[in-house]
């Protein structure tokens, strides 16, 4: 079969980058992709519990990650990752800004010309992209590698949207951002032919903030409230947490309570529009005959809390609220109704479709090939990086809130009683390790203090009791030297159980 120049991969050489070419198998008989990434969706707090067609039609046939994570808790590092099968510290974008590399010049000329949509397309597929692409994206370019482009400028919305549509600017006043991204997808797989393989992308807003649901929506849900998990609204002690979580008020008071379930019911809410686009896509994907060839995946850029540790709601934490997400994948060979517990992450989609597609894929790859059809009583031992770099300065503080400018704080808001999301010295790396008989996160934080905290998830889900100052010296030190490697870490070193 003949082979296609894919632009180049990159090669860590003596502290800087080169480029060198590889290449990729052309074809047009491969399986066909589409994933479904949903924003700032929760699994720890019942975030999937609203959606029946998406568990029937995706989990019921197919298979659910109990422990996916992400490995940067924020939109832009987060979708970066997704879309190259990278560790933010190798694609370089680090928040949500343009200065942290969102949609940043590193980005555009380095990174994007090598990412997933560029390896199919260069192989034989026709590529579809629709919703919010990367935080900063404002622009009349269409990313290369994608047939059609429908991208979101700028981050969340649900109504007065601008999408870049396939090289044009287009307004949207009255149109819900969700349904326009349903019948855009339903139109490009209605004309689709099936002898060319196809990657649809479908980035919807939801639940992300505003939390603004359809209005036919607005009225479902009217009893939920927040999930109280053992950690909702408590105090944490200077030894417990890192300063950021101690800072006042220690409880949230009983306003800020009953607007987090207003929240929650809300998210609910929005997410309704998307269950009914999983499900008109499987119903288009069966009316074609093309179900039984195509591999959907469903999963979110990062986790949410929801008032946990006495934070009203935000992500940006190394805890399981926020870096665990949903992933279910259904396709050809995936046995129906199959869980399993090992560990994987969203760096891992890339290599995955990669494999399905019997393309060659690059050493650089920071991720793996998901365990799709492994024994599902198989819990493999891996550590997963979760790298996070703290935002604050002398000009992100809010003078409505009790704190000086000095404090370096972020995201410091009166409808959050103050109690800030971020701030400069919330900048962590953790290993989260999990095998057989172990789940385990370790956590350095880059703080005038080096806090340390590390929880055995197995007995503790909800991470109450921090033992990373009692756990022995060894073990200690076996994971700082983890967090060493992992941070600088390239490909299959990505992969080493340290």
């Amino acid at each position: 079969m003949p082979y296609t120049k894919v632009v180049c991969l990159l090669l860590f050489v003596t502290g800087s980058y080169c480029m060198s070419p590889y290449e990729t198998e052309s074809r047009s008989d491969g399986h066909n992709f589409v994933i479904i990434l949903t924003d700032d969706q929760d699994i720890m707090l019942h975030g999937m519990s609203s959606m029946s067609n998406t568990l029937r039609q995706i989990a019921n046939k197919g298979i659910t990650f109990t422990n996916a994570f992400t490995t940067s808790p924020v939109c832009c590092p987060s979708r970066s990752s997704i879309l190259t099968g990278k560790y933010a510290h190798n694609h370089k974008t680090t928040n949500n800004s343009r200065a942290g590399g969102c949609y940043g010049s590193f980005w555009q000329q380095t990174i994007e010309p090598m990412a997933l949509p560029v390896l199919l397309s260069n192989a034989g597929y026709d590529t579809f992209y629709a919703g919010k692409y990367l935080n900063e994206y404002f622009s009349k370019t269409v990313p290369p590698g994608w047939s059609q482009w429908f991208g979101l400028h700028g981050n969340s919305r649900y109504y007065n949207f601008t999408v870049n549509e396939n090289g044009k600017t287009v307004r949207y006043t009255d149109q819900y951002f969700t349904d326009y991204l349903h019948l855009k997808s339903l139109d490009f797989l209605n004309n689709t032919s099936a002898s060319k393989p196809f990657l649809v992308m479908i980035a919807p807003p939801a639940p992300h903030a505003p939390f603004t649901p359809a209005e036919r929506h607005k009225d479902l849900f009217p009893n939920a409230k927040a999930i109280r998990t053992p950690n909702f609204n408590i105090s944490s002690s200077p030894l417990q947490k890192h300063w950021l979580l101690t800072m006042q008020p220690d409880t949230l008071p009983s306003e800020f309570i009953s607007e987090i379930d207003t929240i929650h019911r809300k998210r609910w809410q929005t997410l309704m529009a998307i269950d009914e686009m999983v499900q008109g896509i499987v119903s288009i994907l069966e009316e074609k005959k093309l179900l039984e060839n195509t591999y959907i995946f469903f999963t979110s850029d990062n986790g949410f809390h929801l008032g946990q540790f006495s934070q009203v709601y935000d992500k940006r934490q190394p805890y399981e609220t926020d870096i665990r997400v949903p992933l279910l994948v259904r396709g050809p060979s995936i046995e129906s109704k199959t869980v399993q517990h090992s560990a994987v992450a969203l760096i891992d989609i890339v290599p995955t479709i990669l494999q399905l597609a019997n393309l060659e894929h690059s050493s650089s790859l920071d991720g793996r090939p998901l365990p799709l059809n492994d024994d599902k009583n198989d819990v493999f031992e891996r550590q997963i990086l979760i790298e996070y770099w703290g935002e604050g300065n002398l000009d992100t503080y809010n003078s409505e809130c009790p704190w000086s400018a000095h404090d370096k704080l972020q995201l410091c808001t009166i409808d959050a009683a103050c109690h800030c999301q971020d701030s400069w010295n919330n900048t962590f790396n953790c290993v989260r390790h999990l095998g057989e008989d172990l789940n385990f996160i370790y956590c350095e934080f880059k703080d005038n203090q080096n806090f340390v905290e590390a929880y055995d998830i197995s007995n503790d889900l909800y991470e109450m009791n921090n033992i990373g100052y009692d756990i022995l010296p060894s073990i200690r030190a076996k994971y700082s030297l983890a967090i060493q490697n992992l941070s600088s870490c390239i490909g299959p070193t990505c992969n080493i159980i340290y």
